[in-house]
C-alpha cells in the first residue's frame, strides 16, 4: 500500500500537470479562433474561383490545356501531405497519416513511384519510413500565421513538375474542419486538375443554384492559362488553412479531455490518500490502546 508521501507526492504531480493541459487548452482556443476567421474568409473565394474556373474549362474542353489532360500511364505519384509540426493533438496527425497509407496502398502497383512534399514535421518523419523520396517539406508552417506565398511557391514547382513529366498525378491530404468535434481526412486530386461533376439526376438538377455563364475576355484559352496553375496554389493554400484550423480544435478538445482526466485521477488519489490518511491513524490509535492496556497489567 502507498505510503501518505507517496499519494501526496502524485496529487501536486498531476495538479501540476492540469495546470499545463489548461494553459494549453486556453491557447489553442485563443489561436483557434484567428484560424477559423482566416479559412471562413478564404472559402467564399475558393468557391467562387472554383466556380469560374468550371464555367471556362467546360466551354474549352480537356485539350484546351495541359493541366487538364491525364497522362496515359499513371507511373509518378506526388503526394503533399498537410500534418502538424508538434503533437498533443489526440489522433489528428495519426489519422492523416492512415489516410496516407491508404493512398499509396491503392495507388501502388509494378514500376509506379511515389514522392512527397510535407507541411509539417509529423508527415515529414512519416514520409522518411515511406515507400518514396521527400522532394520539399515545409516546417513551422501549419499551426502558425502564413500568406499565400508559401502555396505560390510549392505549387508553381508542382504545376512545373506535371508539366516537365516529373509527376503524372499530384494529390494534396488534409484534414478539413467540419466542427470544433469533427475533423475529417480528405485526399484530393490536384493535378490533372479533375472536370466539376454534375449530376445527372433530372430532379437533382431542379434543386441545384443556377450557374451564372461567365463572358471572358481575352479567350478562355488564355485565362486558362493563368488560372489553372493559380487554381492549384489556391487549393493548397485552402487545404492548409483547413488543416490549421483542424489542428488547433483537435488540440483543444485532447488538452479538455486530459484536464478532465486529471481531475478524475486528483479525485481517485485524494480518496487513496484520505484512505491512507485514516489508516495510519487507526493503527497509532490501536498502539497507544495497546499501551495503556499493557501498562495497566
Amino acid at each position: 500500500m502507498p505510503t501518505l508521501k507517496d499519494v501526496e507526492l502524485k496529487i501536486k504531480g498531476v495538479k501540476k500537470t492540469k495546470q499545463i493541459t489548461k494553459a494549453m487548452n486556453m491557447v489553442a482556443t485563443s489561436r483557434l479562433r484567428g484560424a477559423q476567421q482566416n479559412m471562413d474568409a478564404f472559402r467564399p473565394y475558393a468557391g467562387k474561383f472554383a466556380e469560374v474556373l468550371g464555367s471556362l474549362a467546360e466551354k474549352a474542353g480537356e485539350e484546351a490545356n495541359p493541366l487538364l489532360v491525364p497522362k496515359e500511364a499513371v507511373k509518378k505519384i506526388h503526394v503533399v501531405l498537410c500534418t502538424s509540426d508538434r503533437g498533443l493533438c489526440g489522433g489528428f496527425n495519426l489519422n492523416l497519416i492512415d489516410k496516407a497509407n491508404s493512398l499509396l496502398t491503392e495507388k501502388a502497383g509494378e514500376d509506379v513511384t511515389f514522392g512527397f512534399t510535407n507541411f509539417g514535421k509529423k508527415g515529414r518523419d512519416w514520409a522518411r519510413r515511406a515507400d518514396g523520396e521527400i522532394q520539399e517539406e515545409y516546417l513551422g508552417v501549419v499551426g502558425t500565421t502564413f500568406d499565400f506565398s508559401i502555396a505560390s511557391t510549392s505549387g508553381r514547382r508542382l504545376v512545373e513538375g506535371f508539366l516537365g513529366g516529373e509527376y503524372d498525378e499530384v494529390y494534396v491530404i488534409y484534414s478539413k474542419f467540419i466542427s470544433m468535434a469533427k475533423q475529417v481526412p480528405t485526399v484530393q486530386q490536384l493535378l490533372p486538375i479533375p472536370a466539376i461533376e454534375k449530376e445527372e439526376d433530372e430532379d437533382a438538377a431542379d434543386d441545384q443554384p443556377y450557374l451564372a455563364e461567365h463572358i471572358c475576355e481575352p479567350s478562355v484559352d488564355e485565362l486558362l492559362g493563368e488560372l489553372l496553375p493559380r487554381n492549384v496554389f489556391v487549393q493548397i493554400y485552402s487545404a492548409l488553412l483547413e488543416t490549421s484550423t483542424s489542428e488547433h480544435a483537435a488540440r483543444m478538445s485532447a488538452m479538455d479531455n486530459a484536464t478532465k482526466a486529471c481531475n478524475d485521477m486528483i479525485d481517485s488519489l485524494t480518496l487513496a490518500y484520505n484512505k491512507a490518511r485514516q489508516s495510519a491513524i487507526t493503527a497509532d490509535l490501536m498502539d497507544i490502546v495497546g499501551g495503556a492496556e499493557a501498562l495497566k497489567g
